[in-house]
């Protein structure tokens, strides 16, 4: 397993990422984009690891959950909160990547919700942010973390549109001592 893991998001132009515990959007080309790039593990016998909070996990649509092909890790404080077999439960984001630290595992993502990112974005072990910018305001309950102090922008894609909703993917990486 990598030293690091990675965030991704999609958010609008307030950094919205969800209402009710859903998606306050329909952009397919954003789900392909995350399936591809969570899925794809480098090494033979080896998954990437999905963490996500509760809430996350509870609005997954039951015939998506768990992901498939890759390990699926729900950070929860409730001890007896059930899960399926095969999909791992941890108490911190730290517990987690020490759970993960010696399996077969590629890439770590963190995928969700709002509390998690808060703390993933200022954690030592941060490596890329993959962010999907949703260029439009959406009515949000649930807030991506502001992250610009802490990243800068390495690559951005073309704008697509999809559904009339216009989109681009962005990856950061942090920022390192002494870097502007």
């Amino acid at each position: 397993m990598r030293d690091r893991f990675d965030i991704i998001v999609a958010c609008d132009l307030n950094r919205g990422i969800g209402v009710k515990n859903q998606l306050p959007w329909r952009i397919p080309g954003d789900m392909k984009y995350f399936k591809n790039l969570t899925v794809k593990a480098e090494g033979e016998g080896l998954h990437n690891l999905c963490i996500m909070g509760r809430k996350t996990w509870e609005s997954i649509p039951d015939k998506h959950r768990p992901l498939v092909d890759r390990y699926n890790l729900v950070l929860t404080r409730q001890a007896n909160y059930p899960l399926p077999e095969g999909v791992f439960k941890a108490d911190s984001l730290d517990a987690a990547l020490d759970f993960v630290r010696t399996g077969p595992v590629d890439r770590v993502f963190i995928i969700g919700g709002e509390q998690i990112y808060k703390e993933a974005v200022l954690h030592e072990k941060v490596g890329y942010l993959y962010l999907t910018e949703v260029r439009h305001r959406f009515e949000c309950d649930a807030f991506f973390p502001d992250f610009k102090p802490y990243f800068h922008l390495i690559s951005c894609s073309e704008i697509t549109t999809e559904n009339g909703i216009d989109y681009c993917f962005k990856v950061f990486r942090p920022n390192i001592l002494g870097e502007v």
